[in-house]
């Protein structure tokens, strides 16, 4: 049987670190900017890397919110590691009980920190217990890279994920908004879940990558083809895009709004949110004996006035 001590050891190897915020071991923050009332008339407040320190709880090594739990030795714990301790103080091993670090709860109310994609550009000073949602909607925080072929971990800012996808993933780069491409396979039939190469646009001064797809819609096979715009939602809201297929005189026709590359390519096409063919339509536009899938998609991307 694992020891408490390992069983401890292994909670902090699997912990997400949040990263403290960059600086001296003193900070003086005076002045909430970015959305926030700037000379204030309440009192400069100094952070200190021992406070920062005592908000840090010591299985997960994340930053504590209400209710911080404390062992009768004084000893704190976030809420979300009491139970996975088995109501055991993870410093001192007394059991923990219910009581709350009441305190420590109203000195982090106290407190203004600078976001935590502070290197990325954002200037912004929030308070303890708005921090952590600023975060997670804060325009500057890194997108993740939007290539489909594989669970490609990188994460940054657009310019470098425009390198990161020519230079690592071999994407194709084009300039202009109009687009005429070619997707071939050879046994269409034993396709259930293909992705062909993504393509990026360069227009507008923005990125779009094009994706093309094959997967189960239910038991019915189909593929889809979208867009996805290199930036956030609300400015992915100024572009539209058609795309086009067709062949034996017929041809069918999507226009739609790009997709952020927030949302990952995978929700989108779960949701949908593009051309979609049936697989025996594609093969009826490839011509032939329907043995091979030969879809031309053309398209274009425009900016709404």
């Amino acid at each position: 049987m694992a020891s408490a001590n390992s069983c401890f050891d292994e909670m902090r190897s699997h912990a997400e670190v949040i990263d403290p915020p960059e600086g001296e071991d003193m900070m003086d923050i005076g002045e909430s900017v970015s959305g926030l009332t700037q000379n204030s008339a309440k009192p400069n407040v100094s952070v200190s890397s021992s406070v920062r320190e005592l908000l840090e709880c010591p299985v997960c090594l994340n930053a504590m919110y209400p209710p911080i739990h404390q062992c009768s030795n004084g000893h704190t714990l976030c809420s979300g590691c009491k139970p996975r301790v088995h109501n055991r103080c993870p410093t001192c091993r007394h059991e923990l009980g219910n009581i709350r670090c009441l305190a420590l709860e109203k000195i982090a109310a106290s407190l203004e920190l600078p976001c935590k994609y502070q290197s990325f550009g954002c200037i912004g000073i929030y308070p303890y217990y708005s921090k952590l949602k600023h975060e997670s909607q804060c325009s500057f925080r890194p997108y993740n890279c939007p290539y489909a072929g594989s669970e490609c971990t990188v994460v940054g800012d657009i310019p470098y994920l425009v390198a990161h996808l020519k230079d690592d993933h071999k994407v194709d780069m084009h300039n202009g908004s109009t687009f005429n491409h070619r997707y071939v396979k050879s046994n269409p039939h034993e396709v259930e879940n293909a992705t062909w190469m993504l393509t990026v646009f360069s227009c507008f001064g923005q990125y779009f990558c094009l994706h093309f797809e094959a997967f189960q819609l239910g038991v019915a096979p189909v593929y889809i083809a979208f867009l996805r715009f290199m930036g956030d939602d609300n400015e992915a809201k100024n572009y539209s895009y058609s795309l086009e297929v067709g062949g034996n005189g017929r041809k069918m026709i999507w226009q739609g709004v790009p997709r952020s590359i927030r949302d990952s390519h995978r929700k989108v096409r779960d949701s949908f949110d593009g051309l979609i063919i049936q697989r025996n339509m594609a093969l009826f536009f490839s011509g032939g004996d329907r043995k091979e899938l030969k879809l031309r998609v053309t398209g274009r991307i425009w900016k709404e006035q």
